[in-house]
């Protein structure tokens, strides 16, 4: 009886799991990987090369391409081989995500030694082309990402100047009455910036695909936020160098507008000018023409002539020898 239950317990379970376990199917969003005792099944001796990794990266992370089941099924395997499946949708995590602590903000330095709280997320995806590396090289290759990521990030934010505060206050540079003064303070410097500091980070992880097996798809930094105490007092400045920027943006605009009233008076009194002196020049053009044609005598006939009219009005007229 012992030995009857033994067998019929033996075939079970050579029937779990050779037939019931044997057969998996792959999901639309889902890639597999097949090891033989425990040995992934490789495409030849083809390596992965990354155009992001330099000379040195390349000897160290020297990974085999696997071969790769794509999704359909059922498929079968043998019992002494075990399959891997990863998922290799688009998904997002948040940036204060780390397994060993429960944290709301991920603390970063800035240049002028102000400790700030950053926040957002990052999308990513498993690399397809790369599952060794997601599978077998680390044993939590999101959080190896993770800590890549938040380093990188701690030192931009470290090392970040606004590009544009250079010119600020010169006067040499094109639309300087349109730069505020709020710039040169860095914590201002990277809230106007978020999309150069998430073009940044996303140029800069670019290798973790051959790295760690994950590709990042786009860094999402929504806000970078002080202590209280510095946010307060960063808002009192704010405001005040926003109101000397309004003070200083209203005399521009009154002087410019001076400068304009001055420029178009000069004007109309330059036209006013040349209107009267128009006629005089005229006049002075045709009696040398008629001298040129009639001489003296013409002149004579012609003041004669102008007195004509003005004896007419004259009530009485005094004459002089």
């Amino acid at each position: 009886m012992m030995i009857s239950s033994f067998l019929l317990g033996v075939l079970v379970f050579v029937l779990y799991r050779v037939l019931l376990s044997a057969f998996y199917i792959v999901k639309p969003d889902e890639r597999a990987v097949i090891t033989t005792f425990g040995r992934a099944q490789r495409l030849g001796k083809s390596m992965i090369k990354d155009s992001a990794l330099n000379d040195e990266e390349l000897l160290r992370y020297q990974v085999p391409r696997l071969r790769t089941i794509r999704p359909g099924g059922p498929y079968f395997k043998w019992p002494w081989q075990e399959v891997h499946k990863v998922r290799v949708a688009t998904e997002a995590i948040d940036l204060t995500w780390d397994p060993t602590k429960l944290q709301h903000s991920v603390e970063a330095v800035t240049k002028d030694n102000l400790t700030t709280g950053v926040g957002g997320q990052i999308r990513f995806r498993i690399a397809e082309n790369n599952l060794y590396s997601y599978c077998f090289n680390v044993s939590s290759p999101l959080e190896h990402v993770m800590g890549y990521f938040i380093s990188v990030l701690r030192e931009r934010i470290a090392t970040f100047v606004d590009p544009r505060g250079q010119h600020l206050g010169t006067g040499n540079e094109p639309n300087t009455n349109t730069i505020e003064l709020s710039e040169g303070v860095s914590i201002n410097d990277l809230r106007k910036n978020l999309p150069l500091l998430n073009a940044y980070m996303e140029q800069q992880c670019h290798c973790t695909s051959a790295r760690y097996g994950i590709e990042l798809d786009a860094a999402l930094i929504t806000q970078i936020d002080p202590p209280p105490e510095v946010d307060r007092a960063l808002s009192a400045i704010n405001t005040t160098r926003n109101q000397v920027a309004a003070d200083i943006s209203t005399a521009r605009a009154d002087a410019e507008q001076q400068i304009t009233m001055s420029k178009r008076a000069v004007e109309i009194a330059h036209n006013t000018a040349q209107a009267e002196v128009a006629p005089l020049q005229e006049l002075a053009h045709i009696l040398l023409q008629m001298k040129a044609s009639g001489g003296s005598a013409s002149l004579h006939t012609y003041l004669r002539n102008l007195r004509v009219p003005l004896l007419r009005r004259a009530t009485r007229i005094i004459r002089t020898h």
